[in-house]
């Protein structure tokens, strides 16, 4: 059963509220770094489906709020807190974390300094974690109509990436391994905008590559079959990803319709797959068709 620290639960209130303040949605949580409330579902046989609908409180990061009454709600029903979970990928911030692990025997941070200097990206001066174990985690703003998902060292070894669904250990947070405290010179920065070559590399690749020459033939088709292959939840990635693609192999204009109507057969509507095929252009340093 869980036990309270009443002082580490206040602190760790705090320390959410002050988040919450710079627009950062918080989940109290247990010394485990796992959310404090357990899922009211659990003893129902196959329960459908709940992120919250039924307004109870422990469904994990869809319980985050920045509303300050329901952050109070939130640790009076889990008083043995002594820590809170921040949620990527939620707006103002659209929060991406790099997590740079230190517990394999690759050097997380060397692996990241070489992928910024092949793939020509700095990381620039943002909000830095430091976690108990000697890790670290790197605060980045993503684009409002891209959704980067979670990872566990595919980037490079050691390098887990948090996105939409997924939360960072709030700084100030106690567990049983130590406090994660926020590294000397960053607390008072915002997130800094991911550059655009490391949002590429977050983003999932196709199922399929397609080596014909750039043309709006067959490998347009196959960037189409990318999106319209798209679950829910992976819609706005997958277009985000072809568009990219497409743009970058110079028959961006002539796929516009094609990766819209694509688009608009997952369930995305025109404005949303206009809006997200526009970033896509810009990112690559094109014109919006």
């Amino acid at each position: 059963m869980a036990t309270t620290d009443r002082q580490a639960t206040t602190l760790a209130l705090a320390h959410a509220l002050s988040a919450a303040e710079r627009g950062l949605a918080v989940i109290p949580l247990s010394r485990t770094k796992l959310p404090a409330l357990r899922s009211p579902h659990r003893d129902t046989p196959d329960p459908a489906p709940c992120h919250g609908e039924c307004g109870r409180f422990g469904h994990g990061v869809y319980d985050a709020a920045t509303d300050p009454a329901r952050i109070r709600a939130l640790f009076a029903a889990a008083p043995w807190a002594t820590g809170y979970g921040i949620a990527c990928g939620l707006p103002p911030h659209h929060l991406i974390g790099v997590d740079l692990d230190t517990k394999s025997d690759t050097d997380s941070s060397a692996a990241l300094r070489e992928l910024a200097l092949r793939h020509l990206f700095t990381i620039p001066a943002t909000v830095v974690v430091l976690t108990p174990s000697g890790g670290r985690h790197l605060w980045l703003s993503g684009p409002p109509d891209v959704v980067v998902p979670n990872s566990a060292g595919r980037l490079a070894p050691g390098i887990d990436i948090r996105g939409a669904g997924g939360y960072l250990v709030g700084p100030g947070s106690r567990t049983d391994h130590g406090v994660y405290e926020t590294a000397p010179g960053t607390a008072h920065l915002a997130p800094a905008a991911c550059p655009p070559a490391l949002l590429r590399l977050l983003l999932p690749p196709p199922r399929t590559h397609h080596p014909t020459p750039p043309s709006a033939g067959d490998h347009g088709q196959g960037l189409v079959q990318f999106v319209l292959a798209a679950h829910e939840g992976q819609r706005n990635t997958r277009l985000f990803w072809a568009a990219c693609r497409a743009y970058e192999d110079g028959i961006g204009p002539t796929l516009v319709d094609p990766l819209v109507d694509a688009a608009l057969n997952t369930g995305l509507t025109e404005r949303e797959a206009r809006a997200t095929i526009a970033s896509a252009a810009r990112m690559t340093g094109h014109r919006p068709s």
